[in-house]
């Protein structure tokens, strides 16, 4: 399984089709994280002034149509992850077919990411 960060309100923009976000088209690609450890530090790298909820989308890279490829990070990746760590790309639009579940980003009083929780809890 990998993970991908969106706001609910792009989660929920095109229900009836695959999900495009921008940096599909302005880098080819959507960005995923490998883990939950990843994905929290990318949701506090990258997400930090996000509108909310903020979505972890669970996708199963099996099931996917389009094409993913594992890649370093550039130029590095965000504070907390292991330099060498690879980034699951989607060079495509993830068919909501493929995601499993879809879970919400906590966060503490600092506005810090905590977890990955049930949608409502």
């Amino acid at each position: 399984m990998i993970y991908h960060v969106v706001p609910l309100a792009d989660w929920d923009a095109a229900p009836g089709g695959a999900y495009a976000p921008a940096s599909l088209a302005d880098e080819g690609f959507v960005h995923c994280s490998p883990d939950v450890a990843t994905t929290l530090a990318v949701a506090d790298a990258f997400y930090r002034d996000a509108p909310r909820p903020l979505l972890a989308l669970v996708v199963d890279e099996s099931r996917l149509t389009a094409k993913c490829v594992f890649e370093a990070a550039a130029p590095a990746p965000p504070p907390g992850v292991a330099a060498g760590t690879l980034f699951p790309h989607v060079f495509g639009p993830i068919n909501r077919d493929a995601v499993t579940e879809i879970l919400q980003v906590a966060r503490d009083a600092g506005n810090h990411a905590t977890g990955l929780t049930n949608r409502g809890s």
